[in-house]
């Protein structure tokens, strides 16, 4: 496996991570023609929706995008125009998920714990506008925006009641 494909399946690893015990379940698209590599599935719900959904397009980079308040991600213009859309039944979110350039940095272990180093930043493009690039679109997400057990329950808890992230 190449590094890039090493760095892909570390960032699944973390969704999955978070996912998990966040008490969701994860489904995965057999095609990724729609800008959604990964489905996370709620059984029941608090609100008027039952069963929540949430879509994600999952990235993940080694370089220095982030300064003292925001990630600034290069996000393919394809991606960024299927993400923008807001008519989907399933909500969808982009998650950026930053690693250590070596690989060997991103994860240690001891016998009382497991600790991986790295961390996501999510952020909805739905409604964002129209754009005259041609290949890619610089999105910026704010570093409050961490992807964290707790931020998932949110997202979803929000969906159970009829808000879209």
């Amino acid at each position: 496996m190449d590094i890039n494909q090493q760095k892909e399946q570390f960032s699944n690893v973390y969704l999955q991570a978070v996912t998990t015990v966040a008490g969701y379940s994860l489904y995965k698209p057999f095609v990724d023609d729609d800008s959604v590599d990964w489905g996370v599935a709620a059984k029941g719900g608090t609100g008027p929706i039952r069963a929540p959904r949430l879509e994600l397009q999952l990235k993940s980079t080694s370089r220095d995008i982030q300064d003292d308040n925001s990630i600034r991600y290069p996000l393919k213009l394809k991606n960024y125009d299927d993400l923008r859309m807001d008519d989907f039944a399933i909500p969808r979110i982009l998650v950026v998920v930053l690693i250590p350039e070596t690989l060997e940095d991103c994860l240690t272990q001891s016998e009382p714990e497991l600790c991986m180093r790295s961390c996501g930043y999510w952020s909805s493009l739905r409604g964002m506008a129209d754009t005259q690039n041609t290949s890619a679109v610089t999105v910026t997400i704010p570093r409050t925006n961490q992807f964290t057990v707790a931020a998932l329950q949110s997202i979803m808890e929000g969906i159970s009641q009829g808000v879209q992230p």
